[in-house]
């Protein structure tokens, strides 16, 4: 197989595309091509010569769908593409838009619809919880610091204020939520999100769901240890059958197709806030796979036309940690990336 792969950034604030490969890697094996899309030339998995085989360019996803068809046109008679997964949420929609097109072309993808994206938005989460029956926190869409004010007012301090894809800040007073605010909504455009804060514990949930109302894997996981972007950079699975059938209702209520991420806050009581919904693997995807429900391969077996019976076991205590490396490569490989948006690396010796 020969399979597209977005998110490769592997920093501070990582995107899924590198576990998401090493999950398959570790299935599949070496029969398995590896072809990046990149939106950035300093992303890492590009240059990572056993994780992609090649790399390519594409454009931003404010470029719109005809500037992603064009692009992806041409690397798949470069490539032959048998299937992409996208792993960043700004870039779904384009990718739901164009699915039938890419499908025409002999392309397999396994993406939810508009309809089920919409509704999980931070900005709907709210009347999400409302029509599905989950608790989620209060919100308040923020335009202007009039609208962050009144927010404040009705939600009081502490206030989570929330980009419109991603970041998050814990804000104790006005001037920092304001700060907050300014920055948020010049890095990710209007509304921001601000939300009311649980006091709990964190939990995040890695889900993969057949788009029929069927969940195929659940993993539920507590954060062990979080970055200042509130980002798990340790977590260990846990058991508790309140996650799955948390996460098993999330599937039937929206019959969500595809990997997907709850984000969870227990709360002193032991009530499940629902924070946010992502509509893609997580980060710490690959710790699925130590746990012996590999996501990213289930997900793969059914966009290609396979049966997949839903996982029933996991094993608990298995922990992940992430940690930083320097890669050490070649200025001409960057120059030929940034110059001509295309890189050959070696191939993978597994």
């Amino acid at each position: 197989m020969i399979i597209g792969i977005t998110g490769l950034n592997a920093n501070d604030n990582p995107g899924p595309g590198v576990a998401v490969i090493r999950a398959l890697r570790e299935e599949f094996g070496p029969p398995l091509t590896i072809i990046g899309l990149s939106y950035e030339s300093l992303e890492p998995g590009i240059y990572l010569d056993n994780v992609v085989d090649k790399t390519y360019q594409i454009p931003y996803p404010t470029a719109g769908t005809s500037a992603l068809k064009d692009r992806l046109e041409y690397i798949h008679e470069q490539e032959g593409l048998d299937m992409i997964i996208p792993n960043y949420d700004s870039e779904l929609y384009n990718f739901i838009k164009i699915a039938p097109w890419l499908k025409s072309m002999g392309i397999k993808t396994f993406l939810p619809t508009h309809d089920q994206l919409a509704a999980r938005d931070k900005v709907n989460l709210s009347e999400f919880g409302k029509e599905f029956g989950f608790s989620v926190p209060a919100d308040y869409k923020v335009n202007n610091l009039n609208d962050l004010t009144k927010a404040a007012e009705e939600l009081g301090y502490p206030l989570v204020v929330k980009g419109k894809f991603y970041e998050a800040y814990v804000n104790h007073t006005a001037d920092v939520a304001q700060k907050s605010f300014h920055q948020l909504s010049a890095k990710w455009g209007l509304p921001v999100i601000a939300q009311q804060f649980i006091k709990g514990t964190e939990i995040n949930i890695a889900g993969l769901g057949d788009g029929k109302g069927n969940t195929i894997s659940v993993i539920p996981m507590r954060k062990l240890y979080i970055t200042d972007k509130g980002k798990a950079w340790a977590g260990i699975t846990i058991e508790d059958d309140s996650l799955i059938k948390l996460a098993q209702k999330f599937v039937k209520a929206t019959k969500w197709k595809g990997g997907f991420e709850l984000e969870i806050m227990r709360d002193a009581d032991g009530e499940l806030f629902i924070m946010e919904i992502n509509p893609r693997f997580p980060a710490w995807v690959y710790l699925t796979v130590g746990a012996g429900q590999n996501q990213p391969t289930a997900l793969v077996r059914m966009a290609m036309g396979e049966h997949v019976e839903p996982f029933t076991e996991y094993v608990v205590g298995k922990m992940f940690i992430r940690y930083s490396w320097d890669h050490i490569t070649d200025i001409t490989d960057f120059q030929q990336f940034s110059a001509f948006g295309e890189l050959s690396v070696a191939k993978v010796n597994l």
